[in-house]
């Protein structure tokens, strides 16, 4: 039976809510969907969606280093959005983490509203 671990950093926002920003069971870990908070400052990062992205992407890179790990084991991502018009700009900025002959599986869903309102949350699970 494989242990739980929980995996945070200070170089990450701290959660928002009863959660962890990541769990590790065995070699699979699974990120917290991460917003654009620099974890510095504690401020939002607002209104360019890709600069929202790319800070959201630092954030899981950060978690991904805390638990030995960086991109390349992640497989599968979620990305959630609150205007999908703005798909191109964040798959611009997500692609540059990945070598596109072996990015992971994703979806990327449209909702209405996010944490703190933001517009775009992205989580991870990655395979060591």
């Amino acid at each position: 039976m494989s242990t739980k671990k929980i995996i945070n950093t200070l170089k990450a926002p701290a959660p928002i809510g009863p959660y962890n920003q990541a769990v590790l069971t065995g070699n699979t870990l699974y990120i917290s969907g991460q917003i654009p908070i620099d974890p510095t400052s504690g401020e939002l990062e607002v209104g360019d969606i890709q600069k929202e992205t790319r800070q959201s992407m630092e954030n899981l890179k950060a978690i991904l280093q805390e638990a030995g790990m960086d991109f390349t084991y992640v497989v599968k991502t979620s990305i959630f959005v609150k205007d999908m018009h703005q798909f191109a700009l964040i798959n611009e900025v997500y692609g540059s983490y990945f070598d596109a002959a072996t990015a992971p599986a994703r979806e990327t869903v449209e909702v209405a509203n996010l944490p703190k309102f933001v517009n775009v949350e992205i989580s991870m699970i990655a395979v060591k």
